[in-house]
């Protein structure tokens, strides 16, 4: 556990939404979070989100964020560059 920009690096837009997940894989029913979102640009959202006590059931069905993370695998940037249609191979 940590930071998970640590290990995946910035991913953006989609940081707020990670760090809620990596937050809901561990949170208890009555807990609230503060979510908050920072653009470089238009502005920012900010959510409280309480938990309810259905979490723990609904938290199973899926791996972890840690668990995907675990699950990595490294590409080069030639295989990188062929699934995002910019080079033929």
């Amino acid at each position: 556990p940590g930071l998970i920009t640590g290990y995946i690096g910035n991913t953006y837009a989609a940081s707020s939404l990670l760090g809620l997940v990596k937050v809901l894989d561990q949170a208890k029913p009555g807990q609230r979070i503060l979510l908050a979102s920072f653009g470089s640009g238009a502005g920012s959202d900010s959510y409280i989100i309480r938990v309810l006590e259905g979490i723990e059931l609904k938290r199973g069905l899926a791996p972890t964020l840690d668990k995907f993370i675990e699950r990595k695998t490294y590409i080069d940037y030639a295989i990188y560059a062929k699934h995002r249609k910019k080079i033929l191979m």
